[in-house]
């Protein structure tokens, strides 16, 4: 048996073996499906609400949705400014005499996205109290390790002709870092930052789960109620919403390519 295949056969009984063990190790002894409950959920969920859209009380559809965009927009903005210096410190090629100062950074970022931001939130909430700055600061920390790492990926793959010809001319440190690597990126930092408020916004809509705004209480409380129909106009609106700024970020995107 030639090598290759070999290793493409031990790969393959790897993943089986995983995939048997991780069903072993699962318990589907509670599981267990009610046809009732499921076609009283499914018929709540294509009967929304259309109430609860905009009911003037600001606890609405519309309210709660601009509210979770805000935390969404502030947090990633919070975690695109602070991902910049931390980048600087973690790129390999920029402090190449103290190699260390990248590790650290690396292990600093490393820590932060360790953690998803519902656990953030837990603590925010905790810190600051209950309400949507919780929910701003628990994703812009997140994502300061998130957009970190994506940003030094960035640092690290630039082109070092403009550079080198800036050093042969006598440019600093700093002269280089601002007009030969700076600008190679400019636009890929934008555009992974509004990748990121992307993922923010799914992230904020569940953060009101544990106090910290946005959408995730009403969910919960409409599921807990099973008002099925609440439910269905939340998501609903989540969706829209997420098609919206999608298609605008996707715009935008294209704009900076």
């Amino acid at each position: 048996m030639k090598p290759k295949n070999y290793k493409t056969l031990t790969l393959i009984a790897l993943v089986l073996v995983l995939i048997v063990y991780s069903f072993a190790n699962i318990n589907f002894t509670n599981m267990r499906f009610s046809g009732t409950t499921a076609l009283s959920a499914f018929s709540g969920l294509f009967n929304p609400d259309w109430g609860f859209v905009n009911d003037g009380s600001r606890e609405d559809l519309l309210s709660l949705l601009l509210l979770t965009l805000c935390i969404a927009f502030l947090g990633t903005l919070i975690a695109s400014i602070l991902s910049l210096p931390l980048s600087i410190l973690s790129a390999n090629n920029i402090f190449v005499s103290q190699p260390w100062i990248g590790k650290l950074g690396k292990i600093f970022a490393n820590i932060l996205r360790a953690f998803p931001e519902l656990i953030y939130a837990i603590i925010f909430v905790t810190v600051v109290g209950p309400g949507p700055f919780a929910g701003i600061l628990a994703i812009g920390v997140s994502q300061i390790g998130m957009l970190g790492k994506l940003y030094t990926d960035e640092w690290e793959a630039i082109d070092y002709a403009p550079i080198e010809a800036m050093e042969a001319v006598g440019a600093n440190f700093w002269q280089t870092l601002y007009y030969a690597r700076l600008p190679q990126i400019t636009s890929k930092f934008i555009s992974l930052s509004l990748n990121h408020f992307e993922i923010a916004l799914r992230s904020a809509a569940v953060l009101g789960l544990v106090g910290a705004g946005g959408l995730g209480a009403p969910i919960i409380f409409a599921i807990q109620a099973r008002n099925w129909s609440r439910v269905g106009i939340i998501l609903l609106g989540i969706i829209i919403t997420i098609i919206i700024v999608d298609l605008f970020t996707t715009l935008l995107r294209k704009k900076l390519a």
